[in-house]
């Protein structure tokens, strides 16, 4: 398994994207995670509509919580190093979504 697939296992897979309405998923070379979110303003926390999850040198995940619009890219939150088992936890903090029941 490669590392964009170990995230996406640790955010809850298949449960993550029917909670959140995540697509559009990207493996990156650099083995980060992309997706979008639904676009819906009153549906996400602060218009954010991409994340960007990678594996630090540290062992450890920096999320990047962005909002695309056309071919403005604005970042709207960044938190580093965040353990696996915290992924949920600070993706729900920053988007306002559920990531299970």
């Amino acid at each position: 398994m490669n590392t964009a697939q170990i995230i996406l296992q640790q955010l809850g897979g298949r449960r993550f994207q029917v909670m959140t309405g995540a697509k559009n998923f990207i493996a990156h070379s650099d083995g980060s995670l992309s997706f979008r979110l639904p676009s819906t303003p009153h549906y996400v926390k602060d218009g954010i509509n991409a994340v960007k999850i990678s594996l630090n040198e540290a062992d450890l995940y920096d999320l990047e919580f962005l909002r695309v619009r056309g071919t403005k890219l604005t970042t709207k939150h960044i938190i580093s190093d965040i353990y696996a088992e915290e992924l949920q936890g600070a993706f729900t903090f920053a988007t306002g979504l559920d990531t299970h029941l």
